[in-house]
């Protein structure tokens, strides 16, 4: 029985994430889901929001964007837009993309526009969610 898991996070521009974990925590679809070694095997979607990944005493933390994950016993693969632990990310950049969205979206745009302009949002949402949280 493996004791950890092989955490991969892959972004477009690169591999974020790669480390044996102790536990994964992601927030899918269907709501948040906890994932420890022998889970049982599944393919899921995953919203934007945190990821909390606990190793030895130690829990990290990423800002992820939409994507999708994949779940076996010994391995969680996520495959995502934007995957940015918490330390790294920058606040006031953060914020300022969540108010340009915000008042893109007031405007009158086109659905294509419209739906990019929306994952801006989730993507700086997220990161604000997790910056935010972890300063306290």
């Amino acid at each position: 029985m493996a004791a950890t898991l092989k955490l991969e996070i892959v972004t477009p521009d690169a591999k974020t994430f790669s480390e044996d974990v102790d536990m994964v925590t992601l927030p899918a679809v269907e709501g948040e889901m906890g994932i420890y070694p022998q889970h049982v095997p599944l393919m899921t979607q995953l919203s934007a929001g945190e990821i909390v990944v606990r190793k030895g005493s130690e829990n990290f933390f990423l800002a992820v964007g939409e994507g999708f994950v994949e779940i076996t016993g010994e391995r969680v693969s996520v495959m995502t837009d934007m995957a940015i632990r918490a330390e790294n990310i920058d606040e006031a950049k953060a914020e300022e993309a969540r108010r340009r969205a915000e008042a893109r979206l007031a405007e009158k745009i086109d659905d294509e526009e419209a739906a990019l302009v929306s994952a801006a949002l989730a993507h700086s949402l997220a990161q604000l969610k997790v910056k935010r949280r972890r300063q306290r």
